[in-house]
């Protein structure tokens, strides 16, 4: 049966950056590799930033832009073909907005029950975590952490022990919010969820080889999640017409601008010249990296975001509004 590994994380954690390196890792292993994007957008991003690791494995995306069945189906259905391919792992990365239910109810499912095994679920935490996120965000986080094997800290070594604290605290309080009776900490003890906080440039054979057998838990939590007033959504800018420091300089002073809504991540690719930049914003920080290859879109995600406001800071030739169908259907279940 063929091996999968879900490496979740909120927003902006920084899932892609660890992908990179654990498909390093498991290929010079001799593993057969797929990373399947799943993301709720009609256009993924993440999907072009991986694009150079080819070589080591296949990439496959399965794009939104519909509604929550419709995509539930496009998932059930790459998944079955991709098991007929041979692959030994697949790795899958989803959206930072995504249902933890619809892993589990998929993989549990006949025909895809005998074709894989759940063997990791890996959630990436940004080791700044910010203490503003809303309830509905807390939720999203606690819920990706609850089954996890282990808990991988982003960026740990740019960031203060004592705000590392501050993090794992938060992780903890947001699984009691829930109540769910896991608590993490840094290696864990006894029955304590892990958390690594090491440098990924850092890490060793010893320490991937770790990771790659962290597994997962099936533990309960309460599903009290509610999109009915605060729905998380994302904007799309195509075509820009700005050069990469003016859209740098735009993303800077959106998560200053509280008239814009709740934004908590703006990435995408600009042309310069002859290279591609990624932009990957948050309130944290700007990240610029040049690609060979990009497409030009820019997409702001976040919570009750003033669209009227935000298309002020990008004008473009083409914008579009999508709500995240999957959370909206969550909470429609969750009153039913």
């Amino acid at each position: 049966m063929t091996k999968v590994d879900l490496i979740t994380g909120f927003l902006g954690s920084g899932k892609t950056t660890f992908i990179r390196k654990y498909v390093e890792y498991l290929a010079s292993k001799g593993e057969n590799i797929c990373i399947l994007e799943n993301d709720y957008g009609a256009i993924n991003v993440d999907t072009m930033l991986l694009s150079d690791m080819e070589s080591k494995c296949d990439i496959e995306m399965v794009a939104g832009g519909c509604d929550y069945d419709c995509h539930r189906r496009r998932f059930r259905t790459k998944m079955i073909t991709m098991a007929m391919l041979g692959y030994t792992r697949v790795i899958i990365e989803p959206s930072g907005i995504f249902d933890m239910d619809e892993f589990f109810d998929t993989l549990h499912d006949d025909p895809l029950c005998n074709m894989y095994e759940i063997n990791n679920i890996i959630t990436i935490v940004k080791a700044d975590l910010e203490n503003s996120l809303t309830n509905e965000g807390d939720y999203m986080l606690s819920s990706q952490i609850a089954d996890s094997g282990i808990v991988l800290l982003s960026r740990a070594q740019d960031v203060a022990e004592s705000v590392q604290k501050e993090t794992i605290s938060h992780i903890n309080k947001s699984l009691e919010m829930v109540k769910c009776d896991r608590q993490f900490a840094i290696d864990g003890e006894g029955d304590a969820g892990v958390i690594l906080n090491k440098n990924w440039d850092e890490f060793t054979d010893e320490d991937f080889e770790y990771i790659s057998k962290a597994g997962y838990k099936n533990v309960s939590y309460e599903k009290h999640f509610s999109m009915d007033e605060t729905g998380f959504e994302s904007i799309f800018f195509m075509k820009l017409d700005m050069d990469i420091q003016e859209i740098e300089k735009k993303a800077y002073e959106i998560f200053k601008d509280n008239s814009v809504g709740n934004v908590i991540r703006v990435k995408g690719f600009v042309k310069d010249g002859d290279e591609w930049c990624e932009l990957n914003a948050t309130a944290q920080g700007v990240n610029i990296n040049r690609f060979k290859q990009g497409q030009n879109v820019v997409i702001v995600i976040g919570e009750k975001l003033n669209v009227e406001r935000i298309n002020e800071y990008f004008p473009a030739d083409y914008s579009t509004m999508q709500v995240n169908e999957n959370a909206m259907n969550t909470a429609k279940k969750l009153k039913e």
